[in-house]
């Protein structure tokens, strides 16, 4: 797995997500919840490409909309999840439990559902990176993402320190990828916001990759030709 395409469950886009040549397709459920669920469930439903994968990012452990978010993606056959705000081991075990009843329940078998954990998102869950070894079997990733970690610390868009080596980012990212190199799972990198910017999508790719990544999320279907080819390399030589 080397892209992991992030769209809202429309239409038009799902269609975009399966021309790009993406190897995973990520339906967000954030907004709009009831059509979100809807139209996510009746996209995973579909027939797909032989190798694609569905994931459904749901909402956070502590939001009350995350087990009909789960109930409608496990039951339409969702490959797995992406969970926002992860925190460390104890986040995985307690999602992992709600799977295994709606596995249950809708007759699936039991380990079916995949989990990712956006583990980076939150100052707490920077110190739980640890924890995630043995957590769970369904455990398949752990993803790097800061945008909400740059909000919780106040700090301003695009500020030159996020990518100042001593930033609470850098550490952030070299810390997700011990924390997934010690559960035995891939690390995912966070996706590249620049639209259109070509060259920097390409340097983020081999630094990425340089560094222990083994895939990358994307924004736009521009993207995934350029993750494909640096992911599907093998990592450069020191």
């Amino acid at each position: 797995m080397r892209s992991f395409f992030l769209v809202a469950p429309r239409e038009e886009a799902f269609a975009a997500a399966l021309a790009s040549g993406a190897d995973a397709i990520v339906l967000d459920l954030c907004d709009s919840r009831e059509a979100s669920r809807s139209g996510a469930a009746a996209l995973i439903r579909r027939p797909r490409p032989p190798g694609l994968r569905l994931y459904a990012r749901i909402a956070a452990l502590d939001s009350a909309a995350i087990d009909a978010d789960l109930a409608s993606v496990v039951g339409a056959g969702a490959d797995g999840i992406f969970l926002p705000q992860a925190c460390g081991g104890a986040s995985v075990q307690h999602v992992s439990a709600k799977l295994a009843v709606q596995e249950a329940e809708c007759g699936r078998a039991d380990g079916a559902t995949r989990i990712v954990a956006l583990a980076t998102q939150t100052p707490a869950a920077i110190f739980a990176l640890s924890s995630y070894a043995g957590a769970s079997a369904r455990l398949e990733a752990l993803a790097f993402d800061v945008e909400p970690l740059r909000r919780a610390l106040g700090v301003e868009p695009h500020s030159v320190a996020a990518n100042d080596p001593a930033s609470p980012f850098s550490v952030a990212r070299a810390l997700l990828l011990l924390g997934a190199a010690a559960a035995g799972v891939a690390a995912i990198d966070a996706p590249f916001a620049a639209i259109g910017d070509a060259e920097g999508l390409v340097a983020q790719c081999r630094a990425a990759r340089r560094d222990g990544f083994g895939a990358k999320l994307a924004l736009d279907a521009a993207q995934i030709p350029a993750i494909n080819q640096t992911f599907g390399k093998a990592p450069p030589a020191l």
